[in-house]
């Protein structure tokens, strides 16, 4: 076939139909190890995730537990009363204290659970094996594990601290307990005001990669149907 453009002829031969299946089944074998390429990504992205969720989850439930017992509120004339201090704030702590150790037990069970299946997976050296791990079918539970751990269990240890704070210093100095009350929410508004930044930062980069992936697949379908004709007319 001949193309005349501008007094010069170009012979433009047809593409034969093994030219053009050695050339699909090359696209294929890239999209498919795209595919597996950004399953391994977020193979990595979830084991990352939950040991970033069991290190925090193991520390900071073990420093509130600490807190928990080593406060001392004893009878006595040396010590603070404890039928002085307001009851609120007993329960309060308590609260606090129980439910931030439960977030943070829980993250750390979902993390201990998946983890070594995950880690088993990643020491394999073949690009077939992401398929045999289970972060795909327990995404969910990964994300709340992470969300819980350093979303959640921190904010509620903030909180703790500023409970804390007054139980401790209640019978002695007000003062104490208002000033670092008043240290305490600045840092509890940045860290919420981070956390909404941070999850509407990584939302538009996701919603960015699938648009980029759909473009891809249009591409591809675009040049297939182009190529059809071609193949009926070999």
């Amino acid at each position: 076939m001949s193309d005349v453009s501008g007094g010069v002829t170009v012979n433009i031969e047809p593409q034969s139909y093994a030219d053009w299946l050695r050339e699909s089944y090359a696209k294929v074998m890239a999209e498919e190890h795209t595919v597996q390429a950004l399953s391994w990504r977020r193979l990595y992205l979830s084991r990352a995730k939950l040991k970033a969720a069991s290190r925090t989850s193991a520390l900071l439930s073990g420093f509130a537990m600490v807190a928990m017992v080593e406060v001392q509120l004893q009878k006595g004339d040396d010590a603070a009363k404890v039928e002085d201090v307001p009851e609120g704030l007993f329960i309060s702590f308590s609260l606090v204290t129980t439910v931030l150790v439960a977030v943070h037990l829980f993250a750390l069970m979902i993390s201990t659970c998946i983890l070594p299946n995950i880690e088993a997976v990643s020491n394999v050296h073949n690009i077939t094996a992401v398929n045999e791990s289970p972060h795909e079918h327990m995404r969910v539970f990964i994300e709340v594990a992470w969300c819980f751990s350093t979303g959640l269990g921190i904010f509620l240890f903030l909180v703790e601290i500023a409970v804390l704070m007054w139980v401790k210093f209640y019978q002695f100095s007000t003062t104490a307990a208002i000033v670092s009350t008043g240290i305490l929410v600045p840092v509890l508004v940045l860290f919420v005001a981070f956390a909404v930044h941070f999850y509407r930062t990584l939302v538009v980069h996701k919603y960015e990669r699938s648009a980029q992936g759909l473009m891809e697949l249009e591409n591809m379908a675009t040049q297939l149907k182009d190529n059809g004709p071609q193949i009926e007319n070999v």
